[in-house]
This record gives structure tokens, C-alpha cells and sequence, in this order.
């Protein structure tokens, strides 16, 4: 978990042991608190130690038991605060980028089946090497803090493994701008679509790209990845959100679900990709 999240987790902690203290009745010990919830000792302790993340349940008998029940909205809201586990690029990345990719590697070994949608960048997992290099150096470059550029570009490519395992499946969408996005030199995005137009029709990957020209149900921004059903990793310009509630992933399907209705594939894709390329110049031309 974030550095973010457990400080979250500890304040609220921190303001339950506040309201122990400040039951109206008398200040009460953490044994006393746990013999009037029914709760063992090491509950509480767990809870205002940050140990232990507290249900919405909890909160609202902790709330009652300690006589001030007006306070659970409040507790609530703080509950809600943290629980997407927003993790700051800045404060991240004042490790470098190499934590932040063993990170997601590690949840991505652990998973059979992966959502992506990239609105403006062609996705990591399918990125090669030159093209990876220049997207890790512009986030570099606009938030500081990391200089091992190249251990983030080995890394992302080492996790590319994943592809050429059994019972995998990788199910990517991009908008028709991260086709066009020139994030790079021209023959450096000549070679990503060129890798492109290669996967289309792999086993493990399916690929769709929804054209300029599509009909959208909904607002094609903000890139994110689902990962087997059970974590949302969402990326703003200030964070890196991880998000394991089943409502926020469902949420996030269903926002997949919709692009994916918009989107074209295989001879369709492939044309897109096509037209992209050319649009780059002839040979001749290109930087």
C-alpha cells in the first residue's frame, strides 16, 4: 500500500482513539470499548493504530458505541477519502520509477486477464522499447525526482513476458489520438504501429481501436487498466490511483464496456493503424 494510504488509515485511526477518549459518558479503555462492541481487544487496538482498515460497519458502531453517533458521516467521508489509495507521483517517484514499475508487475504476474484503455498513448504492454523510452522521459522530465529512465524501460519491456504466457488474455482499447500522438520522433512511431499491426490476431491479445469518426457513448479520457476483476489502476496527473472496491471496478468495467462498443477490430484495426502510418511521410521524410 501507498505511503498516502497508510497515513490516511493512521489519521482515521488517530480520530477514532479521539472519540474513545471523548465519550460523553466517561473516557472509556480500549477493553471497555471492545467488551461494548463485542469485539476482541486487538480490533480496537488494530483500528486506531492504522493497522487495519475499517469497514463502514465499523465505523457507525464505533460511532454509537462511544455515544456520539452524529460523528459517523464524518468517518465515513474519511473512509471513502483513502480508499481508492491515491499514490503521488511526486512523493513516488522521489524513489525513481523502478518501485513504481516492480509494483504494478508484481499484481500483473498475478493476473490472468487484463482490461486496458488508453485514450492518447499506445498502452505499455505493447509498447517497444524506443516508444516506451520516450513516454517514461516525458513524465520525467514534467515531474522530477527520477533519473533511471532506462531501468524503468527495461522493466516495463521485461513485464511484456506476460503476453507469451498460457492462459493469459490482454483485451486493449486505445482511441484513434494514441495511433497519431507523436509523444515521439516519427520512425520511432513507425515502428510502435508497425508492432501493432503484428499483434493483431495474437492468441493472448485482442486489440480495438475506436475511430475518430466513431460515435462515443461516453467521454474517451483518462487511461486505466482492470485488472482480473479485482483492482483499477487509474492514472491522473497527480496520481496513481489503485482502486480494489468492488463498486469503483465495476464502475470502471462498465466504463470499458461502453468505449468497447465504439471500437473496431482486426481488418478494421489494422486499416486504422494503416492510415496512421502513412500520414507519417514517406520514408524519405521521416526524422
Amino acid at each position: 500500500m501507498s505511503t498516502d494510504y497508510q497515513q490516511a488509515r493512521g489519521a482515521l485511526g488517530a480520530r477514532l482513539r479521539e472519540l474513545r477518549y471523548s465519550c460523553p459518558g466517561g473516557r472509556l479503555t480500549g477493553r471497555q470499548l471492545a467488551l461494548r462492541l463485542g469485539w476482541p481487544g486487538s480490533k480496537v487496538s488494530k483500528l486506531e493504530n492504522g493497522r487495519q482498515t475499517a469497514t463502514p460497519e465499523d465505523l457507525r458502531a464505533w460511532a454509537d458505541a462511544v455515544e456520539q453517533p452524529e460523528a459517523y458521516p464524518e468517518l465515513s467521508a474519511r473512509l471513502a477519502g483513502f480508499e481508492s489509495h491515491i499514490r503521488s507521483w511526486r512523493r513516488a517517484l522521489a524513489h525513481g520509477f523502478r518501485p513504481l514499475h516492480e509494483g504494478l508487475s508484481a499484481e500483473i504476474d498475478r493476473t490472468s486477464e487484463l482490461w486496458i484503455w488508453e485514450e492518447a498513448v499506445i498502452a505499455g504492454l505493447v509498447q517497444t522499447p524506443e516508444y516506451a523510452r520516450h513516454v517514461i522521459r516525458r513524465y520525467a522530465e514534467l515531474l522530477g525526482g527520477a533519473d533511471d529512465v532506462e531501468d524503468a524501460v527495461r522493466a516495463r519491456v521485461q513485464r511484456q513476458e506476460w503476453l507469451y504466457r498460457s492462459e493469459r488474455k490482454l483485451h486493449v482499447l486505445m482511441w484513434e489520438a494514441a495511433l497519431r500522438s507523436l509523444i515521439c520522433p516519427p520512425s520511432v512511431l513507425i515502428a510502435q504501429l508497425d508492432r501493432l499491426t503484428g499483434m493483431i490476431g495474437m492468441d493472448t491479445v485482442e486489440l480495438g481501436v475506436i475511430p475518430f469518426s466513431a460515435s462515443l457513448k461516453i467521454v474517451p479520457a483518462n487511461g486505466f487498466w482492470i485488472l482480473d476483476d479485482r483492482l483499477v489502476v487509474a492514472e491522473d496527473w497527480h496520481a496513481k490511483m489503485w482502486l480494489d472496491d468492488a463498486d469503483n471496478v465495476s464502475l470502471y468495467k462498465k466504463v470499458w464496456e461502453t468505449l468497447r462498443e465504439s471500437a473496431v477490430y482486426g481488418a478494421r484495426a489494422r486499416s486504422l493503424i494503416s492510415h496512421a502510418r502513412q500520414a507519417l511521410g514517406p520514408p524519405g521524410l521521416r526524422p
